[in-house]
């Protein structure tokens, strides 16, 4: 089953950890995790705490052992396709987590949202020939599902955003089965 998974992290730079992680299912199912950081996670970068609100004082007194997110994350997530919309950034506070958690690190793999919306609309214009006219609707389909969604502000917070992928793949499942349909009484 798809997850599309969201890290909210201590900044973007090089020494950066996950404080926030959350996932949602195709089929809805969602949890929501704010990570206590480990003890050497020190990097604290103001400008991050500006856009996601967490302050550092409710991680250390809400949040959840970042062994325990972890383990969850194990637990739960593998043999999943886990989905993020910037899987470089998510992919290494994912193995940032894991290996502070005593997790092997690539024990969950992410890959980019932006391929399974492409896949579904592909599979919804399965009845669509030539192959390489499928292949530019299903394009397109994504293009314009994208565009339209583009002037949303992320809420940075995981849950939400996370939300907000899968809500974008719902979308494009949509306009590329509304495309076969037109497309297949055309014809």
């Amino acid at each position: 089953m798809l997850a599309f998974l969201d890290f909210e992290a201590s900044s973007l730079g090089k020494a950066s950890y996950p404080i926030e992680v959350a996932w949602v299912f195709e089929d809805g199912a969602s949890e929501s995790h704010l990570i206590r950081p480990a003890p050497d996670w020190t990097d604290w970068n103001p400008a991050a705490e500006a856009i996601h609100q967490i302050p550092r004082t409710v991680l250390e007194a809400e949040g959840e052992d970042h062994r325990v997110v972890a383990a969850r994350m194990v637990a739960v997530l593998t043999g999943h396709d886990l989905l993020a919309s910037a899987p470089s950034w998510d992919g290494k506070w994912l193995s940032a987590l894991l290996r502070a958690g005593g997790q092997p690190k690539r024990v969950l793999r992410l890959r980019d949202s932006d391929e399974a919306q492409l896949e579904a609309a592909r599979v919804c214009l399965v009845g669509v020939e030539p192959g390489a006219v499928r292949e530019a609707l299903a394009r397109e389909v994504v293009g314009e599902v994208s565009q339209r969604r583009n002037g949303r502000v992320p809420e940075h917070r995981a849950l939400a955003d996370a939300e907000g992928e899968l809500a974008q793949w719902l979308e494009v499942r949509v306009e590329a089965q509304r495309r076969a349909r037109g497309f297949l009484a055309a014809d």
